[in-house]
């Protein structure tokens, strides 16, 4: 039997980990995954029925010449093989994407703050291609960057300069040859320090922390469980390394543990050897739909079944957690139950790269046999000075509280955004401690609509659709800042409450939760 995530962290009470273990116990894991009504369902599908049948009327007119294809497709001696261009995604995106795609992939002309400015432009071939017109959308408010401590902003950024002035703003070498620096090293340090392990790496680039060091840690004769939300730098990873990739339902665990117990009983297949290694592989808070792992109930199955557990904290690292150490503090959990931790610096440190972290023989095993450490240059000195300023922040190694304070303020803005949506009447997802909250859309014709009327408002938000998320669950994800003041939030909750009513996008059927259900007794 699965211990529940209640009985998991009760067992851990008075472990020594920077938390308070006695308050923990108060929390409940609540997350909604609500689903629409039968009738919004219908519309939906019809809705993309409809987009489906003009979009291959469409795609005939193309074919006879009628209509010009601004998109990439294969050349007349390439169409009898295999097809590059004419999938389902590709589809999608000639007849739908393109239709909205003036709400994506505009050009911000300022500091991704609480606020920016964004450049105006405008298209003469329906959204194929823009030219700028030279003014800019002035003080939009930003719902939609991770800058999550708000730790990207022109008055955090003085010593960094010093930092330019003195390294230099590439290293244009390797860490194995000529661009390993003290500041990498004082870096490194003070992640293991930061999240209680023996040893830490870093790497300058997010993706290719998970895209290359998964195969560095697993290959053929291997099995990796993954969860079906899984971002795809750890899909791209998996599917690098070699090993046999199974995946298991989100967030559930009797799904994981039917894979494991097979695994264990099976073993690979024909041969029936046992596996090599068994990799479970999740992340910390799931950025599409707002979900925090179970974590405790994965260590209990990961420890029964004698597996491993590569944990990516790429959203939830600063994010939440007491002091901002993640879901495993947000647990009150040991950081040493995890075999392999990860994280990016892109969001809550307002800077770049990732780091791998956990016991020092793995931290060492991956220096020489990570390609993002062998092969990939080391890590812009500026971009690591803004992570170590960030980090001592948020520890309080500056001297000052305002690191978590801004932790603080962050679950406090969390909490109310939330809260507000519920009360409206709003479909949203996830965990009420995350930070990420997806607001469902469902039809394909409010995408577009939504965007454009809160971006008119002065609203910046990020609205996605296919292959992003399933079909027929379109949504905008508003992400939650430190950075934000309760008048901006204010603004925002109030420009979707009418534009929820202008666009009947209310589809909630529960009863508003009451306050005692929103807020635990932590600030």
């Amino acid at each position: 039997m699965i211990n529940s995530v209640s009985s998991v962290v009760s067992k851990r009470k008075g472990k020594k980990n920077g938390t308070a273990n006695g308050d923990l116990q108060k929390w409940k894991y609540k997350e909604s995954f609500e689903q629409a009504p039968l009738y919004v369902a219908v519309l939906t599908y019809l809705g993309f029925g409809v987009v489906t049948l003009f979009g291959y009327f469409r795609d005939f007119l193309r074919a006879i010449g009628l209509e010009k294809c601004h998109i990439a497709q294969e050349r007349e001696e390439q169409k009898d093989f295999v097809p590059l261009y004419q999938d389902f995604e590709n589809f999608y995106t000639r007849n739908l994407y393109m239709r909205v795609r003036d709400n994506w992939n505009r050009p911000i002309c300022s500091l991704p703050g609480p606020v920016f400015d964004l450049m105006e432009r405008v298209t003469d071939d329906y959204n194929w291609t823009f030219r700028h017109t030279g003014k800019a959308i002035k003080n939009v408010i930003n719902m939609g960057s991770y800058n999550y401590l708000g730790f990207a902003e022109n008055n955090f950024l003085e010593t960094v300069a010093d930092t330019t002035k003195e390294y230099g703003v590439g290293v244009c070498s390797t860490r194995q040859e000529m661009g390993n620096l003290d500041i990498h090293e004082e870096l490194e340090d003070l992640v293991a320090t930061f999240l209680g392990v023996e040893s830490a790496m870093t790497f300058g680039m997010g993706f290719a922390t998970n895209s290359m060091n998964i195969p560095a840690l697993v290959g053929k004769g291997c099995l990796i469980l993954s969860d079906e939300l899984n971002h795809t730098s750890l899909i791209l990873g998996a599917r690098l390394s070699g090993a046999t990739i199974r995946v298991f339902k989100h967030n559930n665990m009797q799904s994981l543990e039917k894979l494991l117990r097979d695994a264990i009983c099976s073993g690979q297949p024909r041969s029936h050897r046992p596996w090599k290694k068994i990799l479970i592989l999740v992340e910390g808070i799931y950025s599409m739909e707002g979900s925090i792992v179970r974590l405790p109930d994965i260590i209990a199955l990961k420890n029964k079944y004698k597996a491993y557990l590569y944990l990516d904290e790429a959203h939830s690292i600063g994010a939440v957690g007491p002091t901002g150490r993640g879901v495993v503090e947000l647990f009150g959990l040991d950081p040493s139950e995890i075999d392999v931790l990860m994280g990016t610096f892109t969001k809550s440190f307002g800077a770049a790269g990732g780091y791998i972290a956990g016991k020092k023989d793995l931290v060492d095993y991956l220096r020489t046999h990570s390609h993002s450490s062998v092969y990939a240059s080391a890590m812009s000195p500026p971009v690591a000075k803004q992570i170590i300023r960030a980090m001592k922040c948020i520890m309080g190694l500056d001297g000052t509280t305002v690191g978590i304070q801004r932790v603080q303020q962050l679950a406090e803005n969390t909490r109310y955004f939330r809260k507000k949506l519920h009360e409206m009447g709003f479909i949203i997802y996830g965990n009420e401690h995350s930070p990420v909250v997806p607001l469902l859309l469902y039809m394909p014709g409010k995408v577009g609509a939504f965007a454009r009327k809160m971006l008119k408002r002065g609203i910046g938000v990020v609205v996605v659709g296919f292959p992003a998320t399933p079909i027929t669950e379109s949504r905008a994800r508003f992400c939650v800042s430190a950075a934000h003041t309760r008048e901006m939030l204010d603004k925002v909750l109030n420009t979707l409450d009418e534009l929820g009513d202008y666009l009947t996008l209310k589809y909630s059927r529960k009863t508003p939760p009451s306050k005692s259900e929103l807020y635990d007794e932590r600030n």
